[in-house]
């Protein structure tokens, strides 16, 4: 019998993303609902660079239990003008004894081109904020293989 593949994950990119200070939306019967803008940054991975551009948006959801569900919405364009739009969507866990826990699940979507294999592939991540030095967060995308 054949052994199942087990998934590897290889560093994609690393994006610091510059964002606004976090509002709230008020609440709702799923939680406290807030938005953080994103403003700009940069990204840089091996064979992938370019800038986080403005205009999207961090939506948040601080559940009962303490947990925050994000749901993160942007626009990438690399050095050589071709633009991804990334869909990353975290789940948040700061628990008062013990690690915080921030991993997502990434959708990039490419046009057609150099990048469009990105479209056929499975992407997750990690997020840490880069405060006090700098208003932005690290987030760090791997390519599960």
């Amino acid at each position: 019998m054949n052994q199942p593949a087990i998934p590897r994950a290889e560093f994609l990119y690393q994006a610091d993303v510059d964002i606004a200070e976090r509002r709230s939306l008020g609440a709702s019967a799923l939680g406290e609902r807030f938005i953080v803008d994103i403003l700009g940054g940069t990204f840089e991975g091996p064979g992938l660079r370019g800038r986080v551009l403005p205009g999207g948006a961090d939506r948040q959801l601080l559940r009962p239990d303490g947990v925050k569900e994000l749901c993160a919405i942007y626009e990438m364009q690399t050095d050589d003008g071709t633009v991804l739009s990334i869909d990353n969507r975290v789940v948040v866990d700061e628990p008062v004894q013990s690690q915080r826990y921030a991993r997502s699940v990434v959708r990039i979507a490419a046009p057609a081109g150099r990048y469009e294999w990105l479209n056929r592939r499975l992407f997750v991540g990690t997020v840490d904020s880069l405060r006090p030095q700098r208003q932005a967060v690290a987030i760090r995308v791997f390519l599960l293989d």
